[in-house]
């Protein structure tokens, strides 16, 4: 981690930082963060990460006038090019005189910002096993809200069963990971469920389906029912630290042929060879 973190218009030492015990976020959740990856100093896709971070922010009513060169010009400082590193980005709705349900009438958000080396992660070479699990999260999970417990719980179980990830089922079909996107190669094609209010719109989703759609790769965005993602060829999980995790094990039983497949293989090195021409 870097020796500085930012908080409202400061770098300090981690360890001064600090934030009143009524603070929103700290008593509600009341708040949406981001998750920005950099590579060799470099922030990735800053402007898709600021346009999400934005739409949480509209999602929970809470005004916050940064524009992109704003953000980069508060990370910039706590980026060192000769690592892969990432952001850490939270907004709270601030402080209040005291604990209410509705919202104070004087808002000062609360902007803290640290960053922290990228750690190279064996499952996204070697696969990990996922099971699947009930989604019982709220029903805005496009926003990137720091109330995160219902994921955490969730995640949790997974671990629990010695699994990587928990693959989240609702009504019969799944949505995407307690902490990731879902991919499924179904007959061929490269699936995704498509944006909604029960997914979080992954910034590496979206890049994964643009390198699709450039180098012929056969994809769509669709419902994967239960059935279908047991039946897969190849099930992958995405997130912006982690990026493309093949699943090759799903509840027990092994997906295609118990490691990572072609189709992961091609987009995969197509995204590795995107991040470098970034550089």
């Amino acid at each position: 981690m870097s020796d500085k973190v930012y908080l409202n218009g400061e770098y300090l030492p981690l360890s001064e930082a600090k934030v009143s015990v009524l603070d929103r976020g700290f008593l509600f959740g009341d708040g949406v963060y981001e998750v920005i990856p950099a590579y060799a100093g470099r922030l990735f896709r800053l402007e898709d990460h600021i346009v999400r971070l934005n739409n949480s922010l509209a999602g929970i009513r809470l005004p916050l006038s940064y524009s992109v060169a704003d953000w980069q010009a508060i990370f910039q400082p706590m980026l060192d090019s000769s690592k892969d590193q990432y952001i850490y980005l939270q907004v709270t709705r601030g402080y209040a005189a005291k604990r209410d349900h509705g919202f104070p009438e004087q808002i000062v958000p609360t902007v803290f910002a640290m960053c922290s080396e990228i750690k190279p992660f064996a499952g996204r070479v070697n696969g990990i096993k996922a099971v699947t699990l009930d989604d019982t999260r709220w029903q805005m999970c496009n926003i990137k809200a720091i109330t995160l417990l219902a994921n955490i719980l969730l995640r949790q179980e997974a671990l629990d069963q010695d699994c990587g990830e928990a693959l989240l089922v609702k009504d019969g079909y799944v949505t995407e990971g307690a902490a990731s996107n879902l991919f499924a190669v179904i007959d061929g094609v490269l699936v995704t469920p498509a944006k909604n209010h029960e997914i979080l719109p992954g910034i590496t989703r979206d890049v994964i389906l643009e390198l699709a759609a450039t180098n012929n790769v056969a994809y769509r965005e669709d419902v994967i029912a239960l059935e279908q993602l047991k039946a897969a060829s190849e099930v992958w999980v995405t997130s912006s630290t982690r990026e493309i995790v093949p699943v090759i094990e799903l509840d027990g039983v092994a997906v295609g042929e118990g490691k990572p497949g072609p189709v992961w293989h091609t987009v995969d090195n197509l995204l590795q060879t995107y991040k470098k021409s970034l550089s």
